[in-house]
């Protein structure tokens, strides 16, 4: 109930218990449908800049006919803001339904405008599965700034308002206010129907721009999805996987390093103009230049890249409720083993030996909320240490280049570009500056998996292979960090590295097939088949023709 009746009587609060919660600072006194509409118009034409900017940009207002287009959209997006506030508590509790929006809009709208985030199903599953950590990452000065302003300022205002009105009036008001709302959206409707049906039609992903519905919208489908469906009966893809030939005779090892938001044109075996990558090319390692991530988000691509579905009909649910690549490995006898240095596995290790993610695990290497990936250097000494005659697969999970603190993703002695910007709020670091940060973790990881490689070239019958799971923007087009819908994503988001190194590269044939093959297309779709082709696991699933090697195999 409202703050400005007692009961369903009408009867107005005394004045003074308000004073002492709230000093009475605003003279205005509106009644409830006067501070819903004024809200609304505040949602549609601030909250929602980057909306209506990307309405603008896709309308291009010339003639008459365009212009009142687009003035209608601020106008139909104010009248569905009065009925949704109306339906969530506008007549009983306006004051706390309106700050409740202000307050998810404001960070909202922070996170759109400075790093480009769209909040779609996949990033509210990002965002949910980002431990603390990361999160603590997002936090900086900025961020506080701009949520004062938009944020705390406003909702220290809406509790200073008395919602004149009683009972009885108050819903008159708020119905009459809603017929209006409903007759603005049908007179839009009926004269520029066509309009928003081609526009809507040939930009769907428009309505994602939408603050707070979108974010609502995704919520509402990632909770529904992952807490309210039923379960799906787990499926066994091939019960009698095996090695085959003679390969029980030769053990082989396979050290499988995923990446974490490394972009494939930062690397210089790329031919990046920077020397990002000396040590995986004077290892001799073959970079791969044409693939393309599953996702944009880890909590995406991680498990997308281990399954059997493609891209384009991954689908979560199904994804975990049936074996990876990693399973049929496994029960083909294969000694699998993940080694965590990034938030989790995502599901894809839940049946296989794991080391699971300890930001305290070595404190050469960690600082409590996250350890460089030189420390998976050293577990895998200590895993390859352990003799075996089995064969074996061990994936390493990079923290990589995760943003937006890339410069704790590094030592000081490896900040080989400067000057480079130690802050979260990267959108205000200078570009030559947030450049070489990123460069910094791009020549770590280089680092590291030179360190790898020399592990194993002492070892015969082993081999490297390492895929980031998504790329990154560093500003390009507006747009920081990752997690875009796939779709509209930018190229930095889903161009990403693949290096392959082998002990057989000491036989010219082989290594040369397999720089033959490093300017082909490729994707994550690869991965699976590629895996059950180095590790000689014949299986009902495997794909010879997306097996990258196989022609080198053969």
């Amino acid at each position: 109930m409202g703050r400005g009746i007692h009961g369903a009587t009408g009867i107005q609060y005394n004045k003074r218990k308000r004073h002492k919660k709230f000093p009475r600072t605003l003279n205005f006194n509106p009644t409830s449908a006067q501070f819903i509409l004024l809200s609304s118009l505040f949602i549609a034409a601030i909250f929602n800049i980057p909306f209506l900017s990307a309405v603008y940009e896709v309308v291009a207002p010339v003639t008459l006919n365009e212009w009142v287009f687009f003035l209608s959209v601020p106008l139909l997006l104010t009248f569905f803001n009065i009925i949704f506030l109306s339906l969530f508590g506008a007549l009983f509790l306006p004051r706390t339904t309106v700050a409740i929006a202000f307050v998810v809009s404001s960070i909202l709208l922070y996170g759109t405008l400075a790093y480009g985030v769209i909040f779609d199903k996949s990033m509210i599953q990002n965002v949910m599965e980002t431990n603390s950590g990361e999160a603590f990452s997002y936090l900086n000065s900025t961020l506080f700034l701009f949520f004062s302003i938009l944020g705390l300022i406003p909702v220290f205002a809406i509790f200073n308002l008395e919602i004149n009105g009683k009972l009885k009036a108050r819903i008159k008001h708020l119905l009459v206010l809603n017929l209006l709302a409903l007759l603005g959206i049908a007179i839009i409707a009926t004269f520029l129907f066509k309009s928003y049906a081609a526009v809507g039609r040939n930009n769907k992903d428009l309505t994602k721009y939408i603050i707070p519905y979108a974010f609502y919208d995704s919520g509402y489908k990632y909770l529904r999805d992952t807490y309210f469906y039923p379960p799906l009966p787990y499926k066994v893809l091939d019960k009698r996987p095996y090695l085959k030939g003679n390969a029980n005779k030769h053990p082989s090892i396979t050290v499988l390093v995923v990446g974490e938001t490394a972009r494939a044109d930062k690397f210089s075996s790329n031919s990046y103009s920077r020397r990002t990558s000396p040590n995986i090319q004077n290892a001799g390692a073959i970079s791969f230049s044409k693939v393309t991530s599953c996702g944009t988000a880890t909590a995406v691509s991680v498990p997308c890249m281990f399954s059997r579905l493609s891209r384009e009909n991954y689908d979560s649910r199904i994804a975990d409720s049936q074996d990876n690549v990693l399973d049929i490995i496994h029960r083909a006898g294969v000694d699998v083993t993940w080694i965590d240095n990034n938030s989790s596995c995502k599901g894809v290790c839940k049946r296989v030996k794991t080391l699971d993610f300890d930001p305290s695990r070595d404190p050469k290497f960690c600082d409590g909320d996250y350890c460089y990936d030189e420390v998976l250097v050293d577990l895998l000494r200590e895993t390859l240490s352990r003799p075996s005659k089995e064969h074996r697969v061990i994936v390493l999970h990079m923290i990589g280049s995760h943003g937006p603190t890339y410069y704790r993703r590094y030592p000081e002695k490896f900040a080989k570009f400067v000057p480079d910007c130690p802050r979260s709020d990267i959108q205000n670091c200078e570009e030559a500056e947030l450049t070489n940060t990123f460069d910094n973790t791009i020549a770590y990881t280089d680092y590291v998996l030179g360190q790898i490689i020399e592990q194993l070239s002492t070892i015969p019958n082993s081999s490297m292979l390492y895929l980031s799971d998504h790329g990154e923007s560093l500003g390009e087009k507006g747009l920081y960090l990752h997690g875009f819908p796939y779709n509209l994503a930018p190229v930095e988001q889903t161009h990403v590295p693949m290096v392959y190194w082998a002990s057989k590269f000491s036989q010219p044939e082989y290594s040369d097939c397999v720089k033959s093959l490093s300017s082909h297309p490729y994707s994550h779709d690869n991965l699976f088949d590629t895996l059950l082709g180095l590790t000689n696991v014949q299986s009902s699933t495997y794909q010879p023709t997306q097996d990258i090697l196989r022609k080198c195999e053969s």
